[in-house]
Formats: structure tokens, C-alpha cells, sequence
């Protein structure tokens, strides 16, 4: 992962933990979703994103997303083999195989 993507997803990552610390949970799923975005087609980043969105989903009691980060997870092995849809993000309320756009303001990483 090269440092200025790395970085960028460390900051999103952060964010988003610290929102989640402090019970601002759907801000704290946007940030989580970003660091998703960024970490997917790197094996460690991508399994870390989808933890943190198991915890969040525990947190708020939410099951669906419980499950779906659990499945997500086992799946994140697709990015050893260059297998993620770009721009997904990472949701269980989101089909774990369709692509999506990417944010503007992100692009500058995927170039």
C-alpha cells in the first residue's frame, strides 16, 4: 500500500474509531465506509475496515450489519487475488459484489 493511500486510510480509520467512541455512530459508519473504500484491495486494511464495521454494527445493536461484517470478513480474501468491487462501501446493507462510485475527493488515490 503505498504511503499516501496508506495514510489516507489511516485518517478516515481514525475518524471513524473516535466517532465511534463517542456514540456519533452513523458519522462513524461514513468515516468507516471511506477507510473501506481506500483499504479494499489491500488484504490487512480491507479485513481492518470490515472489524471495525463489526463493531460499530455491535454497538448499535444492529444484527444485519453484525452478520454481514462477519461475512465480509471471510470474503475480504478477494483482495489477495485483486478480486473487490471498486468503490464499494462495505455495508451490509450493500450487495458485497457491486461496484460503486468512487468519491470525488478519493479518485486522486486510484490514479
Amino acid at each position: 500500500m503505498q504511503a499516501k493511500l496508506k495514510a489516507a486510510f489511516k485518517e478516515e480509520l481514525d475518524k471513524g474509531k473516535g466517532l465511534l467512541a463517542s456514540g456519533k455512530n452513523e458519522q462513524a459508519f461514513y468515516h468507516l465506509e471511506r477507510a473501506h473504500i481506500l483499504g479494499q484491495r489491500n488484504y490487512v486494511p480491507h479485513v481492518i475496515s470490515h472489524y471495525w464495521m463489526l463493531r460499530a454494527g455491535l454497538k448499535t445493536g444492529d444484527i444485519q450489519e453484525v452478520l454481514g461484517q462477519i461475512i465480509r470478513i471471510i470474503g475480504s480474501a478477494g483482495s489477495l487475488i485483486g478480486k473487490v468491487p471498486l468503490g464499494n462501501s462495505g455495508r451490509a446493507k450493500v450487495s458485497p459484489v457491486k461496484p460503486m462510485p468512487i468519491p470525488e475527493d478519493l479518485k486522486q488515490y486510484f490514479e
